[in-house]
């Protein structure tokens, strides 16, 4: 019997290269793998934390709104109870079991240097599943993997369907087909009103990670909280990539 992992992927950012916004010229795919085990345990601590400020599960943590105050999170204008609240969120960020891989593209060199015709989130995927299977070879163990993703629209959904499919059917250049489907079994698209606590742990990562991608050197707490979650190897974080 396989063991099962599950690969919760969200974005941060515009993938459009048709234009790019110069104070945010980056897109960034964030996965986050997780055990069966290890996902029931997270998903406890987060909705027992949904249960202490709202009384119910049924509030969808966003990271947008979490920063803006708004969606269901207004009370954060309290700041006795946004300092409380992040206290708790950071907790479960910290003491949380699970590893993660991104994928940033930094859009102004990527168009310099390939042109506006690529998809990049299908480029980012192919990334974040390649640098997956590293990570589930370093467990030594018999794994089954499924990819759940974010709905985004029926064209982007296709489109996503189909470059899932193409790297499975055809690898990578470091991964061949037959080593992709001795891991990956199910890909799968939910809505954010499904309220998928894996989907929102990859939303609440995705920022903090491309914040830091984009300057290394400016204060950023929340990736200090994850660093130590990202897939590494030898000293180098190789859950952390950035292309080109």
């Amino acid at each position: 019997m396989k063991e099962k992992y599950y690969l919760f992927i969200d974005e941060c950012g515009d993938q459009s290269l048709s234009s790019v916004d110069e104070n945010f010229p980056i897109f960034t795919l964030c996965g986050v793998i997780v055990s069966e085990s290890m996902l029931s345990d997270l998903t406890s601590m987060v909705n027992e934390m949904k249960m202490k400020y709202w009384g119910n599960t049924n509030t969808i943590f966003h990271s947008r709104d979490i920063r803006r105050c708004q969606g269901g999170f207004e009370m954060l204008f309290n700041l006795d109870t946004k300092k409380e609240f992040y206290i708790d969120l950071n907790d479960i960020m910290s003491n949380g079991r699970y590893n993660v891989i991104s994928c940033s593209i930094m859009k102004n060199d990527y168009i310099k240097k390939y042109g506006k015709l690529q998809d990049i989130y299908a480029v980012s995927l192919s990334f974040i599943m390649e640098r997956a299977i590293f990570f589930l070879d370093t467990l030594d163990k018999d794994i089954s993997l499924d990819v759940i993703v974010e709905k985004r629209g029926k064209k982007e959904d296709a489109n996503l369907s189909n470059s899932y499919n193409r790297v499975l059917q055809k690898g990578t250049y470091y991964v061949n087909p037959d080593r992709m489907r001795k891991y990956f079994n199910k890909f799968t698209l939910r809505s954010k009103k499904e309220n998928d606590i894996g989907l929102q742990v990859s939303d609440l990562i995705a920022y903090p990670i491309t914040r830091h991608i984009l300057n290394e050197e400016e204060s950023n707490p929340a990736f200090d909280i994850i660093k130590g979650k990202i897939y590494q190897a030898n000293g180098t974080l190789y859950g952390l990539k950035k292309f080109p």
